[in-house]
């Protein structure tokens, strides 16, 4: 049986949660009708996630995975899992694991009618501040750009890796991905999900890469959608 999907996980500094993921993700596989695997991509770890990491793709087919020379970011890291991934579908999850990826298959069950159906957290369970850094972000995005998205920040993401690979990218760019790609005039389904607490390692946001940067990058996305390019070929011959 082929697989269907490659879930992206990216890795940065996770030590405290790669055995649970591990654990997790096994059980998952074991259940989910749908046949995928994973793909760590460690984003220049300084810890000793990337030895788990070999530690866990080592006789696990299930596993795979990409290492970068050093820390190239969140976006980048996505980016690269993208650019190698060759199953029909890319799922996205957040190695904090406080979405859990058992509703994936949840996700799943409306993929074939759209381009991506992502998860939004109904009932956050992260701390106040955490909360509130996310809907000042979440407000800015909203204001200025507009695109109908209840949680841009929810992690849990299944994509048609046809219209995930056509998506421009930039730094920032995964707090745009559901827009990017209605850019396309694809289709976008929202699912409630679940949302747990972080119980290992430090989250790796803060005020001013949710708020400020999230401010430069919206007014980049602003840009970039008045000077977009799509086009579908109707008819061609190309070659002999």
């Amino acid at each position: 049986m082929e697989y269907r999907m490659t879930i992206i996980i990216p890795v940065f500094n996770e030590i405290d949660n790669l055995d649970r993921i591990f654990s997790t993700f096994t059980d998952y596989f074991s259940k989910s009708k749908t046949k995928s695997k994973v793909l760590f991509i460690d984003d220049g770890s300084t810890d000793k996630s990337f030895d788990k990491i070999v530690e866990i793709c080592t006789d696990n087919p299930d596993f795979e995975f990409l290492k970068f020379k050093e820390n190239c970011g969140l976006s980048a890291a996505i980016k690269a899992g993208i650019d190698h991934i060759d199953t029909q579908l890319i799922g996205y999850i957040d190695a904090d694991l406080q979405t859990t990826p058992y509703d994936f298959d949840i996700l799943l069950e409306d993929i074939d009618n759209y381009q991506a159906v992502i998860g939004f957290r109904g009932k956050r369970k992260d701390t106040l501040n955490k909360k509130i850094q996310s809907l000042i972000a979440n407000s800015i995005r909203r204001g200025l750009i507009n695109d109908g998205i209840t949680d841009t920040g929810c992690p849990l993401k299944v994509i048609h890796t046809e219209s995930a690979k056509r998506i421009p990218f930039f730094k920032g760019m995964h707090r745009f991905i559901p827009a990017l790609i209605l850019l396309q005039d694809g289709k976008i389904k929202q699912i409630k999900v679940q949302h747990f607490e972080r119980i290992a390692g430090q989250s790796k946001f803060n005020i001013f890469n949710r708020s400020f940067k999230a401010l430069c990058d919206t007014f980049g996305y602003r840009w970039m959608r008045r000077r977009y390019i799509n086009y579908t070929i109707e008819k061609s011959k190309i070659g002999s």
